[in-house]
């Protein structure tokens, strides 16, 4: 039998519930990371425009932060002090939890500098949980019985205006890395 899930959908969607705030100016940071309050589980991702091209590089366009209640999208290229969002990355005490998360600090680090603290990369986790599943996308099947949609992956991140699927996409693959986080903490492996 086939472990991969098929076309006919066999598990339910995965969508962020909370409210998704796009942070377009430094004088909005502040208030958006107030958002995710005391929490010390954030969910922890970013999107670059996709590069289509042999050696076409872009930097990182988005930033994702969630928590259930709030989804923190930050544009990067819109914005200019990162010191908050320094402090934040530096701050050992709240967990940054996602997939792949070297490369995403690696690519953040070129747009500022900062000491990466309390990240948590969960396909290590999976592999001590014996998952068979190391990225975002199969672990959620594998652990919240539930599927992630990837068609708003390659969109253009860099674009004027976020659609709202673009919105959703993004939300909901910082937030889902969390629910695993919890979900694999909470398991008896």
């Amino acid at each position: 039998m086939n472990d991969k899930l098929n076309d006919q959908n066999i598990y339910v969607r995965a969508a962020f519930p909370g409210e998704i705030i796009t942070i377009n100016h430094d004088r909005e940071i502040a208030d958006a990371l107030k958002l995710l309050g005391s929490e010390s589980l954030i969910g922890f991702d970013t999107e670059t425009k996709p590069a289509f091209k042999k050696g076409e590089v872009y930097q990182v366009s988005l930033l994702q932060l969630a928590t259930p209640e709030f989804a923190l999208l930050f544009r990067l290229h819109s914005l200019e002090d990162f010191s908050l969002l320094k402090i934040f990355f530096e701050d050992e005490s709240i967990k940054k939890i996602g997939v792949a998360i070297r490369d995403d600090i690696r690519s953040l680090q070129k747009t500022f500098p900062f000491e990466a603290r309390g990240f948590v990369e969960l396909s290590e986790m999976a592999k001590i949980h014996q998952l068979k599943n190391f990225g975002l996308k199969g672990m959620t099947e594998e652990v919240l019985k539930l599927t992630l949609s990837k068609r708003a992956k390659l969109s253009n991140w860099e674009s004027q205006i976020l659609k709202n699927d673009q919105k959703l996409y993004a939300a909901t693959d910082a937030w889902i890395g969390r629910e695993i986080y919890i979900a694999l903490n909470n398991s008896k492996k």
